[in-house]
């Protein structure tokens, strides 16, 4: 009987515990003019009906930006910008009105695709779009009279949160009234970012051309706290690049952040699926913005074991660790220490104390395949060297038959068994023929 697990079943056993922590949330997706505009749009709006059928509640705010500019250079007509702000005069909002009109009928049109040979056969879903957001004129600013461009001056939390508990995608637009009865254009990032804040969504999303925010090697940066990701804006607007669609999201993003918002994330809308990687994978694809870091090392508890078990039992059976059962874990759970990564267990290490020669085992030590390119055995290796050190132990040592390469790097030197606890001495197997390796925990 074939035995091995298809990509398909890996995949879809590690997104399981992103299935349970994300049923019943709330995210607000920021779709910009140009991710709209781009082929692979009509995916990404299948990924998004995917999140709604699992009973996530999504709203979905687009804007238009190119797609207005695109008209009025038809009409040969030059709308400029202040402070990165487009001048909407009266023509521009009638123009301005005609796009985002034609895009919010193609989206609620695209929501409403169940052929049988779509990703979204069989789906049944009602987009509400209404004047869910209460404009006001952004008014002069150095002289400049911004005339029909807005910002909010008022959301009805309420109506959006009844819409979205009756299974509805909200649906919002540039486009939106005063109490005087006029229509403002807002910028798209205003309302996804201030929509998030006032819901209190567990996720705010946004798209640009990258897959994130990349560094120098052209790499992509997997997580930043609010401080990094306004260094990132800074140099993108000294580059004269803050209006891209990374710059654009990483202001609300801040802003979200520092009002509570858990994640950010900021992905490509080129790369088909991008969407379900970055929520539904262990690794993620694109950048988060966070106000604290998502993996952080901690002292581990009962409710650990079955991820511990999960990271050291394919080493077991390999010979690189020694066996422990569930029952020896619950009785030794409080010598462990865990890498958590969005609530799954990524690493684990355990020190066991020997007071009276002022020495600690560092054992058991692993670390999930998809994140050993890191530096997280050394984060464990720097917990548990604090430990001991809380302790008044003096030296750590390991047993080791395949990573004393590893462990020499890090200061570690061989030494023989005379050296070992008395203990420990005693317990040594001389059929694995582990090599001893100490160090110094100062």
């Amino acid at each position: 009987m074939n035995t091995r697990k298809t990509p398909l079943v890996k995949g879809f056993r590690q997104s399981a515990p992103y299935l349970n922590a994300h049923v019943g949330k709330t995210m607000v997706i920021m779709v910009g003019g140009e991710a709209i505009a781009d082929p692979n749009f009509a995916n990404i709006v299948s990924d998004i009906a995917l999140l709604h059928s699992l009973g996530i509640h999504i709203v979905m705010v687009y804007g238009v930006r190119p797609q207005i500019t695109a008209l009025l250079q038809q009409q040969q007509y030059d709308s400029p910008y202040h402070k990165g702000i487009r001048i909407t005069d009266e023509y521009s909002l009638e123009i301005a009105k005609q796009a985002a009109g034609q895009v919010q009928l193609d989206i609620t049109a695209r929501f409403s695709m169940g052929l049988n040979n779509t990703p979204m056969a069989g789906s049944q879903i009602n987009v509400i779009s209404g004047n869910f957001i209460i404009a006001q004129p952004l008014g002069i600013d150095e002289g400049i009279d911004f005339c029909h461009s807005g910002k909010i001056r008022r959301i009805n939390n309420m109506a959006i949160t009844n819409q979205l508990e009756q299974g509805s995608i909200v649906l919002l637009g540039p486009i939106a009234s005063s109490v005087t009865g006029e229509c403002f254009n807002l910028t798209s990032e205003e309302i996804a970012t201030q929509v998030a804040i006032r819901l209190q969504a567990d996720k705010l999303i946004g798209f640009c051309s990258e897959q994130g925010v990349v560094d120098s090697n052209n790499d992509i940066i997997s997580e930043l706290l609010p401080h990094d990701a306004e260094q990132v804006l800074q140099h993108l607007i000294d580059n004269d690049d803050q209006q891209s669609g990374t710059g654009r999201f990483l202001r609300g993003a801040i802003a979200a952040c520092r009002a509570g918002i858990p994640r950010s994330h900021l992905l490509s809308y080129k790369q088909d699926g991008a969407l379900i990687q970055e929520l539904f994978s262990l690794d993620g694809i694109g950048t988060q913005i966070v106000m604290s870091s998502a993996e952080k090392i901690r002292r581990a508890d009962i409710n650990d074991i079955g991820g511990i078990l999960d990271l050291i039992q394919p080493l077991e059976n390999e010979g690189i660790l020694v066996r422990r059962s569930r029952e020896q874990l619950e009785r030794e759970i409080t010598l462990f220490s865990v890498i958590e990564l969005d609530n799954l267990i990524i690493g684990c290490a355990a020190l066991y104390p020997y007071p009276e020669e002022k020495m600690a085992e560092m054992a058991c030590v692993a670390i999930h395949p998809d994140f050993r390119d890191g530096d997280r055995g050394v984060l464990l290796l720097n917990k548990l060297c604090q430990q001991a050190r809380e302790a008044d132990l003096e030296k750590i040592f390991v047993l080791t038959t395949r990573s004393v390469h590893w462990f020499r790097e890090q200061g570690f030197y061989e030494c023989d068994i005379e050296q070992l606890p008395l203990v420990k001495k005693d317990l040594y197997n001389y059929q694995r023929r582990s090599k001893i390796l100490i160090t110094s925990t100062s």
